[in-house]
């Protein structure tokens, strides 16, 4: 499965909507794509996702967060594992990792 988020930019279609665009991701990564926040930006609801790249890199980093302990990243590995997506209500697409 190909997650190069540079190669996933250029081979999605355009969206006219979150439904689709969230559908569309759905369809090509399933489990990997994960809703993570959705907030409002200047009237428009904005859907966060993280598009898991590593999923047993990404599961360990996601239940540090359980344990009551300081977290210490010591490498970007972790912050590799995932690239952030989020979607607008009018469908526009921004990858931020």
């Amino acid at each position: 499965m190909n997650l190069d988020v540079s190669t996933i930019s250029e081979q999605m279609p355009e969206f006219e909507n979150h439904e689709q665009a969230r559908a569309w991701f759905e369809d090509q990564f399933q489990e990997r794509f994960s809703l993570q926040n959705i907030e409002e930006r200047d009237g428009l609801n904005v859907y966060s996702y993280h598009l898991i790249k590593q999923p047993e890199l990404y599961q360990r980093y996601m239940e540090s967060f359980a344990k009551p302990v300081k977290h210490e990243i010591t490498n970007a590995s972790t912050f590799e594992s995932y690239a952030t997506i989020e979607i607008t209500e009018t469908g526009d697409t921004y990858f931020l990792s």
